[in-house]
């Protein structure tokens, strides 16, 4: 089958060079390659160990959080405020 596939330029560069490396046509070698990955690419997501986190505690909370937004908007406040009395 034939379709179009856009590769780097170093990438190409490269197979090309192994092509002729092995005295392969290049869609023999892409072909060989792309199957050699389609295969390792299951077989290696399987080996590795999934991230998990670990939750840490960070204490209590030092603010009410059922206030927080209110907390934000005092302080956003008060940074307006300090601009403008530096402006005079």
């Amino acid at each position: 089958m034939r379709t179009t596939v856009r590769l780097d330029d170093e990438l190409l560069e490269r197979l090309k060079a192994q092509a002729r490396r092995e005295n392969l046509s290049l869609t023999r070698l892409l072909n060989r390659t792309l199957r050699a990955g389609m295969q390792a690419g299951p077989a290696r997501a399987a080996r590795r160990q999934r991230y998990r986190e670990r939750p840490a505690s960070m204490g209590s909370p030092r603010v009410a959080l059922d206030k927080a937004l209110a907390a934000a908007a005092a302080l956003e406040d008060a940074e307006v405020v300090r601009e403008l009395a530096l402006r005079k």
